[in-house]
């Protein structure tokens, strides 16, 4: 009887976990459909809003960062995106899914226009053919008309729009940057009264800031290595205190010259050791392989490692892991909205980075100024350019490359490398640490009990501060 029993509650709870299943993908699918027309709505409204407030037009449904320019090559060449910097047109590396990312309603849109436009692409490409059969046609450049307009803005000294854009904040916190010359990152360094021994770059997650380790780690660590070592935490491009420029794509490439130019070359830093969590470790990893033999240990914090099977498009797949478009769990819902609706998600930026002053003072008027605020800080004191270019072109877009850049880290690099990952993350799923583990053999996989992806630190400071120290010592010794 007792086992009839448990076989009839297992059969109840495969059978309402299966119904869940099924009712969180329908569900899902109406909430979706709704939120594609609600961002294609919006489309259309802050571009106006856009034309209106800044006397600029942005084509709908671009990619949002100043300065992109479609350049096709006549042949059979692909198009590729250009990126017209403050001194020089260079090829960018992003992400596709800042251009491509499916949904429903906007395929069947796309299947609709596709079908309204051949009959004219095909009687404009018999016309075109018979050209290049005469000789008429020879293989150009055709750049969008966009550039002649931003180089006339470049050559007489006016930029594309202001420093800030109007759905933007301006206050003095987040625009301190442009009171000095110097363009570079902030960074918070605490170094012992004398020459350091060594170095240690601490590098944020996403939307977060130099205060996640500044308020947690560097009040913790004992005398002795407060004494030998010199603590460098940056703000990544575009988030807290650093600047948070609008003409900028904020590629890997960008993120990682500024934490070079920044701390290393600031600094003079020779050799160092690198902490750094969820998406600063694919920064770390990135400047690990371009400095192999400065680095003296890595320790990376939730990885965002994902396996891409074969035969898929890896930033496509990527993103379908992180914004999968389920309501079930929040945090994918939140991730899916996120990272898939740019408008939606510059709503959201507007209402709480615009406004984050406002926050502040409501935080601290119901907490009766009692809890610090700096998590709160670090996530809403950012901009919608820097925050979405920044998830799709590292998050995303490098997903084709750390596959690479952990097989240099393997052969090239004799540091420690040290991975740690909560039990309890629902940010960036365990097997993603454990990934970094299968390529790289000699890594040591951590997995803390009870913490996700912010207690992993927060809550745990002291153990982790001593743990980092016994990781440093060591590295040292060899």
């Amino acid at each position: 009887m007792r086992l009839s029993e448990m076989d009839v509650m297992c059969k109840t709870r495969t059978v309402l976990t299966l119904m869940g299943g099924v009712l969180n993908v329908a569900v899902s699918f109406v909430v979706f459909c709704f939120l594609d027309l609600v961002d294609l709505v919006l489309c259309f409204v802050y571009t106006v809003l856009d034309f209106c407030i800044e006397s600029e037009w942005k084509k709908p449904g671009c990619g949002g960062g100043a300065g992109k320019i479609i350049v096709s090559e006549g042949g059979e060449k692909e198009s590729e995106v250009v990126c017209l910097s403050s001194s020089r047109l260079q090829l960018e590396e992003i992400s596709d899914t800042l251009y491509s990312r499916p949904s429903f309603v906007t395929e069947i849109s796309k299947l609709t226009i596709n079908e309204l436009k051949k009959l004219k692409f095909d009687a404009d490409f018999v016309r075109s053919n018979d050209k290049i059969k005469k000789g008429t046609v020879r293989s150009t450049i055709t750049i969008n008309s966009t550039i002649v307009k931003m180089l006339q803005g470049r050559m007489i000294g006016q930029h594309l729009y202001p420093i800030t854009r109007w759905s933007d904040c301006d206050c003095h916190f987040c625009n301190s940057w442009t009171y000095s010359t110097k363009g570079t990152l902030y960074v918070k360094a605490a170094s012992p009264n004398d020459k350091a021994k060594e170095d240690v770059l601490f590098i944020h997650g996403f939307v977060s800031s130099s205060a996640f380790w500044t308020e947690t780690l560097f009040p913790n660590f004992s005398s002795k290595a407060k004494s030998t070592y010199r603590f460098l935490a940056v703000d990544l491009l575009g988030f807290a205190r650093s600047p948070k420029p609008n003409d900028s794509l904020y590629t890997l490439r960008e993120h990682v010259e500024m934490i070079e130019k920044s701390v290393l070359e600031a600094y003079n830093v020779e050799s160092f050791h690198i902490v750094a969590h969820s998406l600063g470790c694919i920064l770390a990893l990135a400047i690990a392989v371009k400095h192999p033999g400065s680095v003296k240990s890595l320790t990376l914090l939730a990885p965002p490692y994902y396996q891409v099977p074969k035969g898929e498009p890896a930033t496509q797949y990527v993103m379908r892991r992180v914004a999968p478009q389920r309501v079930w769990p929040p945090m994918s819902f939140c991730a899916s909205v996120g990272g898939r609706y740019k408008h939606i998600a510059r709503t959201v930026s507007l209402v709480l980075c615009k406004n984050h002053q406002l926050w502040d003072f409501l935080f601290q008027l119901i907490t009766r100024n009692k809890m610090r605020t700096y998590l709160l800080e670090g996530f809403i004191r950012h901009s919608h350019i820097a925050s979405w270019h920044t998830l799709h072109n590292i998050i995303f877009g490098t997903a084709g490359k750390l596959d690479r850049y952990l097989d240099v880290v393997r052969d090239r690099l004799n540091c420690d490398v040290n991975v740690l990952h909560g039990k309890d993350d629902k940010v960036i799923p365990l097997e993603c640490s454990y990934n970094v583990k299968r390529r790289i053999p000699r890594a040591r996989v951590k997995v803390v009990e009870n913490k996700d992806h912010i207690t992993i630190v927060v809550g745990r400071q002291r153990e982790f501060a001593e743990e980092l120290e016994e990781i440093w010592e060591k590295s040292t010794r060899i």
